[in-house]
């Protein structure tokens, strides 16, 4: 590769934000690489497994809102384009207990926005949803277009589509640069060199291992273990639309009705134990397989008894705050970050590939909370 011509843009990363980026890129045809070690969306990294949650709620924030709106019609664009049905409009549906701050606020920002919403009392939960356990349940918002994206397999759709139009996908390890100033190309662990005009580093939890001096202290990936529990023999009350996507914020719990036949999707969405993504344990913990047991017991005691079907266990690549980290690296001036994604980020990458986009090539405005400068080195999670 040592004479070849300069890429427009070497996208180092297909995970999400890094697919969306280079198809970005593609389709206003700049000559694209994307790289990645291990493959689009693999086991390992933050945008595998099957199945992620695309919702508009953000409570206040609306800046998440309108990305999730966006996000979605490029989304439904892209499958009716390629004929690959992967995303499912289970509808979304947020529970509240004694503390509905968030979910007041979230009602009110999906009004602005326009997105269909419909508040259910608790006598409608119960008269809609009677597989669902309601005890310290107050009242629920419904988003009856949000739902559920095929992960892995979406990932892979952005990739296939984006080399359509034009990128180069390469299954390499990049090393890391190390130069000041301007950064004229990046080797691999094989020997070969990149050169581009810029990079773009959307390497997920591995951030901070690729950038240890910048964002070591910065990143900050943790352990998340998901649970699947089988579902009675005959029993469609937890398949959609039966059962929709739901989340309870004050249980810090979310999940999915049975989807293709894997049973409902559980986990807590708490922050994890810090992990290496390239050596943590991907079975799941004894401690976490009792408590989803007990939880999955008391919202669908239908489920009481119910097999763990299947587990995995993945990371979030949270910033200190969960705001995304799409920002130039303060010593390179052609290298970027685009990462950050705190365990919401899937639904945003195609707004987060657009962002990345106009930042490359128009200049466009930045928006400060993605910025390097807000990034502290102690976690205060501000966004769910």
């Amino acid at each position: 590769m040592g004479g070849q011509r300069a890429y427009d843009v070497a996208v180092i990363g297909a995970g999400v934000f890094g697919a969306w980026t280079a198809w970005h890129l593609a389709r206003r045809k700049q000559r694209v690489l994307l790289v990645d070690a291990y493959g689009p969306a693999n086991a390992r990294a933050s945008s595998g497994g099957e199945s992620r949650i695309i919702r508009m709620g953000y409570g206040a924030d609306e800046l998440y809102t309108r990305w999730a709106q966006r996000s979605l019609a490029q989304w439904k664009e892209l499958f009716a384009a390629t004929k690959q049905p992967l995303f499912l409009e289970t509808g979304v549906l947020w529970l509240a207990g004694d503390d509905d701050t968030r979910l007041r606020q979230t009602s009110a920002t999906l009004k602005r926005c326009n997105v269909a919403h419909e508040e259910l009392d608790a006598a409608k939960l119960e008269k809609r949803y009677p597989q669902i356990g309601l005890d310290g349940v107050k009242w629920g918002l419904f988003e009856p277009n949000s739902g559920v994206l095929m992960a892995r397999r979406g990932v892979a759709t952005v990739v296939e589509d984006a080399v359509r139009l034009g990128a180069e996908y390469r299954c390499a390890q990049a090393v890391n640069p190390t130069e000041a100033g301007r950064v004229e190309h990046i080797g691999t662990r094989n020997g070969e060199r990149i050169p581009a005009r810029q990079f773009v580093f959307a390497c997920g939890p591995w951030l901070g291992k690729v950038f240890p001096d910048v964002l070591g202290s910065r990143i900050f990936p943790s352990r998340q273990e998901v649970l699947f529990f089988g579902i009675p023999g005959g029993d469609v009350r937890f398949a959609p639309p039966a059962l929709p996507t739901w989340l309870f914020q004050e249980d810090e719990v979310y999940g999915m009705p049975d989807i293709e036949s894997r049973g409902l999707k559980m986990a807590f969405d708490r922050h994890g134990e810090r992990v290496d993504p390239d050596t943590q344990s991907r079975i799941v913990s004894p401690a976490m397989a009792e408590a989803a047991r007990k939880y999955v017991a008391r919202r669908f005691p239908a489920l009481r008894d119910a097999p763990i079907v299947e587990t995995r266990v993945c990371q979030y690549e949270n910033t200190s705050n969960g705001d995304f980290l799409i920002d130039r690296h303060p010593e390179m001036e052609n290298v970027w970050f685009a990462g950050g994604g705190s365990g919401h980020g899937y639904k945003h990458g195609p707004a987060a590939g657009e962002y990345v986009a106009g930042q490359l090539l128009d200049g466009a405005r930045a928006e400060p909370r993605f910025s390097l400068d807000t990034k502290a080195t102690t976690q205060n999670r501000a966004v769910f």
